[in-house]
């Protein structure tokens, strides 16, 4: 999910029909895929569908790479059209938007802004310099959600990006601490003309490191507008690049709509591309 010119993206598992799966089953199935997270698609009695999502080691509420690839498959194999629909998730209820084009929009919960965290011990786990980080009074260190809860790290230069080296287990226990599952990093130099380019580190549910991340890119341009680095003029298409330092280049595109001065609703958006079928035989 989230290729470009169906290259690179971020890979998910997805089932598509897994009515009858126990929640020991579907995390049996993740483990075994291997992705960062795996999707499982089922019948609900007040949404068009809804979606569990499993990382190899635990379930989370909501996931927007597997979202748009399961939206994706839905599509390709007929099941749904272009249109608008309603997803149920651990999260809440999403709004779905399938375009003729292929593209995928999810609706994301509205934002949450959290506890502001102190920059040296996160440089540290990133194996940074704090002078490497854009200083707080420009961009926090900040705890964040559209979904799920993020550490952000606005990181000084697309150089210091890419110098990244992390602490995994240091990652961990601050973002234990801090009510979230990961650091998500972004640095506002890009490569492709994105608004910024970024990061994903979250060991707390299993991932060391993914190429796109949906419900991040969504809580970071939310983190943007807030903090006035973003105007109202650019929020209808604000471009994300990551999985550049994996060799895997994906693009996330984020709409917010304001009302006012605030946001009333987020939108995250993206491509797919089917790559593989598998058959597994899972024993629980």
């Amino acid at each position: 999910a989230f290729t470009t010119k169906s290259q690179g993206g971020n890979p998910a598992g997805v089932v598509s029909s897994a009515q009858g799966l126990t929640s020991e089953q579907m995390q049996a199935t993740a483990t075994a895929l291997g992705f960062s997270e795996t999707a499982f698609v089922l019948p609900h009695a007040d949404a068009d569908r809804e979606i569990r999502f499993f990382t190899p080691t635990a379930e989370v509420g909501l996931c927007g790479h597997a979202t748009i690839a399961s939206w994706h498959l839905l599509m390709e194999q007929g099941a749904v059209g272009p249109g608008r629909y309603r997803m149920w998730t651990r999260s809440g209820m999403q709004a779905l938007k399938c375009e003729t084009s292929g593209r995928v929009a999810m609706s994301q919960n509205q934002p949450q802004f959290g506890a502001v965290i102190d920059p040296d011990p996160v440089a540290r786990a990133l194996g940074l310099q704090t002078a490497q980080l854009l200083p707080a009074s420009r961009l926090p260190v900040q705890v964040a959600s559209t979904g799920l809860h993020k550490i952000f790290a606005p990181i000084r230069d697309l150089e210091s990006l890419m110098a990244i080296q992390p602490d995994l287990e240091a990652i961990e226990a601050i973002s234990r601490s801090a009510g979230a599952i990961g650091i998500y990093c972004y640095t506002l130099e890009s490569q492709q003309g994105g608004i910024a380019q970024c990061r994903n580190f979250a060991p707390v549910v299993g991932i060391s490191e993914d190429s796109a991340t949906g419900t991040s890119a969504a809580a970071t341009a939310c983190l943007l507008y807030h903090h006035g680095v973003v105007d109202d003029g650019q929020v209808d298409d604000l471009i994300f690049e990551q999985g550049y330092a994996l060799n895997q280049p994906s693009e996330i595109r984020v709409r917010l709509e304001i009302r006012g001065s605030t946001i009333d609703k987020v939108w995250v958006a993206g491509c797919a591309t089917t790559r593989a079928t598998r058959n597994l035989e899972i024993e629980t």
